[in-house]
């Protein structure tokens, strides 16, 4: 999922907001071990800032509502979320002050994979441990990053559609390309296509995140190319609603297995996807796991708190951790392709919540 809504936020104003902070604890940096290593520090205890990158998309709604839930389970003390409003310069002030509350670890979902960096460094500074979910830094100390492989999301995009379209033009609504996410669905979108399947033609509308922009691109798009065959939503969250209304006021939104339907794949699995590959509205998405975010956020944060290390290699929990450019730690959770065969499946997260 990306991650936010991102407006364009001056330089200087995100540099200014890092110079808030104070508070103090101890850093524990991660390198490597899938097996728990002791080691000194809070011993995974003391309260936990969780900053969220918005809150007007279904998929981080979900996100924030499970936070409490595994909160509870992995036995961290967290303290009431902050949304940061898809503002990058916000992100780095509300990180500053959670770090002068006195928390001992922070979970953050990264606006701006660059710009993130004056917060990262915030904390280093004041010695408190960083798990990054959804996003990876550009740059910067993080314990670990918990994500799913964003590659992956796009060359899943791509086989779906290549296989269900023959030929002709498919468009890819791109993420925020300041952000690593928008960066890696794109590209793998773009090179799967090139490679696997020279037919297609593929069209693209950077929409930064944003459902408006997404909205007035698309129909942009769609009256100089009535003849698109597949489309490609990098988040559904944002892009799914005004997709449909867009195409829905062309008279271009067709049932699955009827005449004139478009191929839609999507991303997210939140309950409106699902809902839509019922009604033969789209046709797949690509669930990110919501859950396991906020879970297996929660988890490293606690085993950073407490001196544990990890490397790379395959988790406990059906996933991989993987080493990034420059040494950052990643766990890859798994993000199924959800379609109409599938959907109903009630181990999917988009099926738990209301």
């Amino acid at each position: 999922m990306p991650a936010s809504t991102v407006r364009k936020r001056s330089r200087s104003r995100i540099i200014g907001a890092a110079a808030l902070a104070a508070g103090a604890s101890l850093m524990l940096a991660a390198c490597g071990s899938t097996k728990d290593t002791a080691s000194a520090g809070s011993g995974g205890t003391g309260k936990v800032g969780v900053v969220l990158p918005l809150l007007t998309s279904p998929f981080w709604q979900s996100y924030n509502d499970y936070v409490p839930k595994m909160a509870k389970s992995e036995g961290v003390e967290v303290l009431k979320t902050v949304n940061s409003d898809s503002d990058p310069a916000q992100q780095i002030t509300d990180i500053g002050n959670e770090l002068t509350q006195g928390v001992r670890g922070l979970v953050v979902a990264p606006l701006d994979s660059a710009a993130v960096q004056a917060g990262l460094d915030q904390a280093e500074r004041k010695g408190v441990p960083v798990v990054a979910v959804d996003v990876a830094p550009d740059q910067g100390k993080v314990a670990m990053v918990v994500r799913a492989d964003n590659v992956a999301y796009g060359e899943k995009a791509c086989d779906y559609l290549g296989q269900h379209v023959s030929s002709g033009k498919v468009v890819q609504v791109m993420g925020d390309l300041a952000s690593v996410n928008g960066r890696d669905r794109s590209a793998a979108f773009r090179s799967c296509v090139k490679r696997k399947y020279p037919k297609l033609k593929v069209l693209e509308i950077p929409a930064k995140w944003e459902s408006d922009t997404a909205a007035a691109r698309l129909d942009t798009l769609l009256n100089a190319n009535p003849d698109i065959k597949g489309i490609y939503l990098q988040a559904g969250g944002v892009y799914l609603a005004p997709a449909l209304q867009t195409l829905k006021s062309k008279n271009m939104l067709k049932p699955a297995g009827h005449k004139g339907h478009i191929a839609i794949v999507s991303n997210d699995g939140i309950p409106q996807e699902f809902d839509a590959i019922r009604k033969g509205q789209i046709d797949a998405t690509v669930s990110q796991p919501a859950d396991a975010y906020a879970k297996y956020g929660l988890y490293y944060i606690k085993a950073a708190m407490a001196g544990k290390t990890f490397k790379p290699g395959p988790t406990g929990h059906g996933s991989t951790i993987v080493r990034l450019p420059g040494g950052i730690l990643e766990d890859q959770l798994p993000a199924p392709l959800v379609t109409k065969a599938n959907v109903d499946d009630p181990e999917l997260w988009g099926n738990t919540v209301g």
